[in-house]
């Protein structure tokens, strides 16, 4: 069945949810701050519209980049929408939560997606959705879902999602870390990197992490399925939230901020988080 979906946020993500959408048959609406964003979208078949008009498609999916802008969309949501709203971003779990209510007393059910993977997993249809909040407005996502992924795992109550997102980025991100850092000391060692890789792709070292970015690094290619940006913004989020849960030592996060902050400060913050080996290149030098 064609739907009239409206995306919020038309970034790596979603230009990536348009694409599957769109493939699937749905009219895809969209809208984003930046007009050369939406220009995109008309080129790909897509109809931009302004954000008050966004809320006229069957059902609304968000993908901006944080949990003040997911706020800002809901404040600005019409009186009685009588909507679902898909927050498929990585929020601040807490605070989703307490934008649920905000947007049920506006007649609209706001339900958690996250994406687990890159802009090129969603494009590919093999990104993990981790579905949580309110059933009935999860079933009404579920009409539509197939055509973003069939991989997809409902965790729970609202805000789950959005937390079991972090725990898996926590791991993802110390082992692109450690993929990185482990490349950096065999070149100091005097070996090849692409040989090096090779051989650690066929070790008990080997991750989808490394398949995925190990060769990334080694070529020096760092065009963005995810950038260093986005990576500092959830790993201050998973700072933050250990804090507030009582966890407020988690040295492996602290130290990979501090490779975050390393890299944005070179300027890099635009790029795909395999670039993290920069970081690790500049701080091993010291």
């Amino acid at each position: 069945m064609s739907n009239t979906v409206g995306i919020f946020g038309l970034g790596l993500i979603g230009m990536a949810l348009v694409e599957r959408l769109m493939a699937a048959g749905h009219t895809v609406t969209g809208h984003d701050v930046d007009p050369a964003r939406t220009e995109i979208l008309a080129a790909k078949g897509g109809q931009p519209v302004t954000s008050d008009r966004l809320w006229q498609a069957d059902l609304l999916l968000s993908a901006v980049f944080s949990t003040d802008q997911l706020a800002d969309i809901i404040a600005a949501a019409p009186i009685g929408a009588g909507k679902t709203l898909v927050s498929m971003s990585t929020c601040d779990p807490d605070e989703v939560a307490v934008l649920a209510d905000t947007a049920k007393a506006k007649s609209i059910t706001l339900v958690e997606a996250p994406i687990s993977g890159t802009s090129k997993q969603v494009e590919q249809g093999t990104a993990l959705l981790l579905l949580a909040g309110d059933p009935s407005g999860l079933d009404i996502f579920e009409t539509i879902a197939d055509a973003i992924s069939p991989n997809r795992e409902r965790v729970g109550d609202i805000g789950s999602g959005n937390k079991t997102k972090l725990a898996i980025n926590c791991i993802l991100g110390l082992n692109r870390a450690a993929v990185a850092e482990g490349l950096v000391f065999a070149k100091s060692l005097g070996l090849d990197p692409e040989t090096f890789l090779k051989t650690a792709l066929n070790s008990a070292a080997r991750s989808d992490v490394m398949v995925a970015k190990g060769p990334l690094m080694v070529a020096g290619d760092f065009t963005p399925l995810g950038r260093i940006s986005q990576s500092k913004k959830d790993f201050a989020l998973i700072r933050d939230m250990a804090a507030r849960n009582g966890h407020g030592d988690l040295p492996m996060v602290d130290r990979y901020l501090r490779m975050m902050d390393n890299a944005e400060e070179a300027g890099e913050g635009g790029l795909d988080n395999a670039a993290v080996i920069l970081a690790i290149q500049r701080m091993a030098k010291g």
